[in-house]
């Protein structure tokens, strides 16, 4: 991949991301703090951990990326975490981080965006290409979340389209 096509496909992932952002905080709103602990099944995350982990992987992804590594601080992500108490303190701390690393993305260089990175041992690509695993990760467990919302006592942001609950 030359500079050139890396910068090309890291501005329409910006783009997109940018255009997923106000949807993803839609839906992180949405979690009752009441319906926190909901979890359909005891294999599965609760509402609270998904939103949690999306906020902080959504931020995650964009970090390792824009850093050229991939690397996870087990202790950080647990201490940001237990920082989070409430709904609008996730809400708030993706509503300013996420803003931040989507304008450092659009800043990036062509060469830094063509660099190829390792994700951790299963495959190397470079950094832009990247930014689709990192946007799919943040849709899927949106995706997760969304669906725990009705169960949980809240109702359902439209998101590519009406739900039940809310008309584009």
């Amino acid at each position: 991949m030359t500079p050139e096509q890396a910068t090309f496909l890291a501005q329409q992932f910006a783009q997109l991301m940018e255009g997923e952002l106000p949807i993803t905080l839609k839906v992180l709103r949405a979690v009752p703090e009441s319906g926190r602990d909901y979890r359909p099944d005891a294999k599965s995350r609760s509402a609270w951990e998904l939103a949690t982990h999306l906020a902080q992987s959504d931020v995650w992804f964009l970090d390792c990326i824009l850093a050229g590594a991939f690397s996870v601080d087990k202790d950080a992500a647990a201490a940001q975490i237990a920082g989070f108490a409430t709904v609008d303190d996730v809400v708030g701390f993706y509503e300013r981080a996420m803003p931040l690393r989507l304008a450092g993305l659009r800043e990036a260089s062509g060469e830094d965006m063509a660099r190829l990175v390792d994700f951790f041992g299963m495959m190397k690509r470079p950094a832009a290409t990247l930014l689709g695993l990192a946007n799919n990760h943040g849709i899927h467990h949106r995706g997760q979340l969304a669906a725990y919302l009705r169960a949980s006592g809240s109702t359902v942001p439209a998101i590519y389209g009406d739900s039940a609950d809310e008309p584009m």
